[in-house]
């Protein structure tokens, strides 16, 4: 091989190395790589999306469309942050994982409102001239996804402030240095915990796309926690807050909606 030959060579083995390198991102942060920075990663790597192993998911599933569901909690926090079309686009990926083949909702326009309307009003004649048109002639069934309840069932604190023991070192101490020293530390601790505990509860209904007849429905609950803590010692603070977000309980409440419509119904 001559020269020329052997570092073209070269050079298309190290691009392929680049194209299949994933990207790598900087941390520009002040405090990475620092304790507060390694905490508040490990706790964010326990929320993170992980992908769910579908047990079918070798086998291919009926093609379905995907219609906008319900949010009939009335709470102000879930319902600010969340619509039904959040949820259906999270649907439409998990189903999609799940080797289901979806016909994504941005793909039909307008059309997406009649569909929702006729097999929410459950007319089967609407329903079958809806799906005589295009791409939709293939679609077996039409599934939606609805959150029944988002609630916060349940608020504990609790904390301890040192000030009145640290006063009374200082009394028994009478006076002296080493009481008034106790006294001081002692007064100077203060913590503060606090745990707060959602409910959120999803139903999953499958239609035929065809007599807008249900195929099945299902439903799950999770439990969301969100805490703080809090600790203060002679100037010296610490605390931390965290917990499973909404966005991550209505992704994992559709990863076992869809684990479940994947094992059964498939």
């Amino acid at each position: 091989m001559n020269r020329v030959a052997w570092i073209a060579s070269a050079a298309l083995v190290v691009a392929g190395a680049d194209v299949a390198a994933q990207p790598t991102f900087g941390n520009p942060s002040p405090t990475a790589g620092k304790e507060t920075s390694q905490k508040a990663h490990a706790a964010a790597d326990v929320a993170a999306y992980k992908p769910v192993e579908y047990v079918n998911k070798g086998k291919q599933g009926p093609a379905l469309v995907v219609i906008p569901g319900e949010v009939k909690s009335m709470n102000a926090t879930f319902t600010q942050k969340f619509g039904p079309t959040n949820i259906a686009d999270y649907a439409e990926l998990e189903l999609s994982q799940a080797n289901f083949p979806v016909l994504e909702r941005s793909n039909l326009g307008p059309l997406v409102n009649e569909i929702a309307l006729a097999y929410n009003l459950g007319d089967p004649d609407k329903a079958r001239q809806t799906m005589q048109i295009g791409k939709l002639k293939t679609t077996k069934w039409i599934v939606k996804f609805d959150i029944l309840k988002a609630e916060q069932i349940s608020q504990v604190q609790q904390g301890f402030d040192g000030r009145a023991i640290g006063g009374l070192l200082s009394i028994l101490g009478g006076g002296r240095r080493g009481g008034d020293a106790a006294g001081q530390v002692a007064g100077s601790v203060q913590t503060q915990e606090a745990t707060g505990v959602w409910l959120v509860g999803m139903r999953y209904k499958i239609m035929d796309a065809t007599t807008t007849e249900q195929v099945a429905q299902g439903y799950s609950e999770e439990k969301m926690e969100v805490g703080a803590t809090g600790t203060s010692v002679m100037g010296v603070s610490q605390s931390a807050k965290g917990g499973v977000g909404l966005d991550t309980m209505v992704q994992r409440l559709i990863q076992r909606s869809v684990w479940e419509i994947d094992s059964k119904y498939k």
